[in-house]
């Protein structure tokens, strides 16, 4: 049975390249964005180079749409092997910028939706006795900076995420990582197939080699 890889937060750098790799090297994945449009052309693209592509909507700022994402997947496809939480507020917000409001909404879509995630998709992962759960990181997770608060908050939350439930979820056979980016990634770069082939190069670990964290670049 071909394995599912599901991508929330399917952008045109890290999201979609990731995406790719794991399609080339033989799941069907499942892309998601709030732009239908993109992901209707992301789908096609794939698609035509012989790849098995799905799209799908969701928005990472609701988190019942999170839950029903992953739940009409599994009973889609049959299980989701793969998760890859990409998503993430991206603009700038300092302090005096920054509503109170947009503050808790960015941590909603930047770890509130990672959470919701790992939480839905892994009762199925742990009752396969499989499964890989991966999160993109950033440098702003240990160098934050004061004019992207909510975005380096948000980086250090997943981060923490990751390393909180390593060992929990390793004794249950389920691999979560994260790829720690230190550096700007453009659509379709050198840099986004890079941190598309981390990702990769984490799933593969074998077991008594899982680890937690990669950066991109290395250390």
């Amino acid at each position: 049975m071909m394995k599912t890889f599901l991508s929330i937060g399917s952008g045109p750098g890290i999201g979609i390249a990731t995406a790719t790799l794991f399609a080339r090297e033989g799941f069907r994945v499942v892309l998601t964005s709030r732009n239908k449009h993109y992901v209707s052309e992301q789908v096609e693209a794939l698609q035509a180079a012989g790849l098995q592509a799905e799209g799908r909507y969701v928005d990472a700022s609701d988190i019942n749409s999170i839950d029903e994402l992953i739940h009409t997947v599994e009973s889609q496809t049959g299980s989701v092997d793969v998760l890859h939480f990409n998503s993430a507020a991206l603009h700038d917000g300092s302090l005096e910028a920054q509503t109170v409001e947009g503050f808790i909404q960015d941590l909603t879509v930047n770890i509130g939706a990672g959470f919701a995630a790992v939480k839905a998709v892994t009762p199925g992962m742990t009752e396969r006795g499989e499964g890989t759960v991966l999160i993109t990181g950033g440098i702003f997770a240990t160098q934050p900076n004061a004019d992207y608060l909510s975005l380096s908050v948000g980086k250090a939350g997943v981060r923490n995420l990751t390393h909180g439930l390593f060992d929990l979820l390793k004794d249950r056979n389920v691999h979560i990582a994260t790829v720690t980016v230190g550096t700007l990634v453009a659509a379709g770069s050198d840099e986004s197939h890079a941190v598309a082939r981390t990702f990769w190069n984490l799933h593969a670990e074998p077991q008594d080699r899982w680890s937690a964290e990669a950066q991109y670049p290395a250390a």
